[in-house]
């Protein structure tokens, strides 16, 4: 009798979760479908036609930021790691600094559509766009990767199976709907969805927060203590070294590395850059980012309840823990069904499949911002300003944005079934390292140094792009570890999980060698021009008209 009133409870949940995911899935889709009435020119297809306000741009901003591996994948480190997984936190945040000083308003006043656009304005385009564009398809997959491991390990979770077949079965779902919103709601969609995911996300983890707090009265020090004790580590728990100090001196190397990837990584992001061309002023653009900040620095000062209360509430070191086994990537839905009442409790249930809902939410509207920004890379740059010449309509340009989004969304989920041993915060640190390698040296270069070149920029793109890719291909991500993609080989040499330390200098130093040893004086006399546009605005708005 109690096996069939368990069972009953079971299918009950996973009833009440499919619900609520299909209610996700229905509202954005409509969302997407009622923003793609407004889409007719290239300008409301890839920038909403800068229609945006700037706290609603924060909105969409602070909805990209916060993706599956921050809510997923750093309060599993947290609740794994302790105060070595806070700092993945803290990296993201202060990131922030860097974009809101050196890219957000001189990117919005110099460029149009992409990053590339703000290279190109001084410098040859066909090479400049071509490298452009092929660094920004890198940086989105690996982030995609991130996005839709979460999903399907989320998934499992929720409808109580291990299925491998069945976790690649959400993979490619999610893929299928992240390429329907792109190709029919463009931009205008995909911000609508991501301000949506934003509020939803806020509002899910602000009530975990709560409810974690009222199990300790809402002291912070007992909740550390309580951590620190359920874990066995004790004071080690709540001190640096746990997870980079047991390597020794290359662990304290690697955490350096990943510190670079982080804080300089988001000014990098093609996914956030081209968030700046949706609003209509500078002033909203500065406005964008100081929300994002607010909204963004709020979240992750939640994670500190969300990580340490998994680690304090649930079981983290065992052989037989779901959380370790996850990579940590299943700390916070767990969390939500203890706090709710447990396992088998109709609050667990409940609460369980709303933050689930959240979480799969936010993995949509993160892969459906990357999936549009690496097809209006390759539409716009690559297809319409290399290969056509700009000898191209709109809707043509268009057409290409939505085949390209197809094609960049396939690769992404063949790779993603193969990375699902990682911890998604980790991956989402890799793209950090390859956009602070390849976008973020060619950027400031362009805006900042009148004697940058169009070698230069490709130097510095290419230069950042290859050393990324190629020490994290040669590193214990890909082989030689239990969690490695290719765990059953080893070809690693470069001893390092993060490139940053490496890669990012070397990404700075091609810019600076490409620039002196082929100088360019159109390049030269053209950045005055560049540097008024920049710091004014003047001539942005005739550019989005063009």
């Amino acid at each position: 009798m109690t096996g069939t009133v368990l069972a009953q409870g079971q299918q009950g949940n996973q009833t009440l979760t499919v619900t609520l995911f299909l209610a996700v899935v229905a509202v954005t889709l409509y969302i997407t479908w009622w923003a793609s009435r407004k889409n007719q020119t290239t300008a409301d297809y890839y920038a909403a036609g800068r229609s945006f306000s700037g706290v609603q741009n924060g909105l969409a901003i602070s909805g990209d930021y916060m993706s599956a591996a921050s809510f997923l994948g750093i309060s599993g480190l947290i609740a794994l790691y302790g105060y070595d997984g806070f700092l993945y936190s803290i990296g993201f945040l202060v990131a922030w600094l860097v974009a809101l000083l050196l890219v957000a308003e001189l990117l919005r006043n110099s460029g149009r559509f992409t990053m590339a656009d703000q290279l190109a304005y001084r410098m040859r385009q066909r090479p400049v766009r071509t490298a452009a564009s092929t660094s920004t398809v890198v940086v989105s997959i690996f982030y995609l990767l991130a996005q839709m491991v979460g999903a399907g390990a989320l998934v499992g979770l929720l409808l109580g199976v291990d299925s491998p077949v069945l976790k690649n079965g959400v993979i490619v779902l999610v893929g299928a709907l992240m390429i329907i919103y792109v190709t029919i709601g463009g931009m205008r969609g995909t911000t609508w969805v991501q301000i949506v995911k934003a509020v939803l996300l806020m509002s899910g983890t602000l009530l975990v927060t709560v409810l974690v707090l009222m199990k300790f009265n809402f002291n912070i020090s007992e909740l550390l203590g309580a951590a620190a004790n359920a874990t066995g580590k004790g004071q080690a728990f709540l001190e640096p070294g746990l997870l980079y100090g047991a390597k020794g001196f290359l662990g304290q190397v690697d955490f350096v590395s990943l510190a670079l990837a982080l804080v300089l990584g988001t000014a990098g992001l093609p996914h956030i850059l081209i968030r700046f061309y949706t609003v209509p002023t500078s002033k909203a653009a500065r406005t964008s980012v100081l929300c994002a900040i607010g909204l963004i620095g709020s979240f992750y000062l939640m994670t500190i309840a969300l990580g340490f209360g998994a680690a304090a509430l649930l079981d983290t070191t065992s052989e037989t823990s779901r959380i370790a086994d996850s990579g940590g990537n299943l700390a916070s839905p767990l969390l939500a069904e203890a706090v709710g009442g447990g396992e088998g409790s109709v609050g667990g249930a409940v609460l369980l499949a709303l933050i689930a809902a959240v979480a799969f939410a936010t993995i949509l509207a993160v892969v459906a911002g990357l999936t549009l920004t690496s097809a209006s890379s390759f539409a716009h740059d690559l297809y319409a300003n290399v290969i056509k010449r700009g000898a191209v309509s709109e809707k043509q340009e268009v057409n290409a944005a939505r085949i390209a989004a197809f094609c960049i969304g396939t690769v992404a989920i063949v790779l993603s079934i193969y990375a699902q041993r990682l911890n998604i915060a980790f991956l989402v640190a890799l793209a950090f390292a390859v956009a602070a390698s390849a976008n973020l040296p060619a950027l400031i270069y362009n805006l900042f140094w009148r004697r940058f070149t169009t070698t230069g920029a490709t130097w510095s793109i290419y230069g950042g792009l290859l050393s990324a890719v190629g020490l994290v291909f040669f590193s214990p991500v890909v082989s030689g570890a239990e969690n490695s993609l290719l765990p059953n080989a080893d070809f690693a040499w470069f001893p390092l999980n993060n490139p940053g330390i490496i890669s990012i200098p070397l990404g700075f130093f091609f810019g600076w060698l490409g620039a002196v040893l082929f100088p360019d004086r159109a390049s030269r006399d053209k950045h005055n021009e560049l540097e008024v546009r920049s710091l004014t605005g003047a001539g942005a708005e005739a550019a989005i008209q063009h």
